[in-house]
């Protein structure tokens, strides 16, 4: 059995400094043919995207997929809410854990698995203020430590 290959298209960073990822689902995604086009050429955007379960369904809301420009009249809205495609016991178990332990359902990142376009989606707690800065703090100490490392070494 062959091996598929994965393509990231897009990645939410702003999803890692704002929030905790708990854990991590793939999910499948209803488009239509221009915006996988447009998908291809790499022109997503899930910076403010977030997700929603109604009537046991998983959606997916403030995703920008820009128009392709040869589309014409088959172009849909940029941001129009697009659904996720999961198992359904998978989605009412995400659905109890957003409403009783407070948490979010975050886009993370939209990638090619094979010809299919595939969602990485987190179950994510926000951080605080004092977090966000620890992470920073650790963030630059590393860099420094790596630096201080190869001019050493040179």
């Amino acid at each position: 059995m062959a091996k598929e290959q994965t393509k990231t298209i897009a990645q939410n960073k702003k999803a890692y400094h704002e929030y905790f990822v708990i854990e991590s689902f793939e999910t499948g995604i209803e488009l239509c043919g221009t915006e996988v086009k447009s998908i291809r050429q790499g022109r997503v955007n899930l910076k403010d995207a977030w997700c929603t379960v109604d009537k046991g369904e998983l959606f997916v809301k403030g995703m920008h997929i820009s128009p392709y420009e040869q589309g014409n009249i088959f172009n849909k809205d940029p941001m129009r809410v697009r659904k996720l495609l999961m198992h359904r016991r998978e989605i009412m178990r995400l659905f109890g854990q957003v409403k009783q332990e407070g948490l979010s359902l975050i886009p993370l990142s939209l990638y090619f698995k094979g010809s299919l376009v595939k969602m990485q989606l987190g179950l994510c707690k926000g951080k605080k203020l004092y977090d966000k800065r620890a992470d920073m703090a650790a963030k630059t100490a590393r860099r420094d430590i790596e630096r201080a490392v190869k001019m050493k070494n040179q």
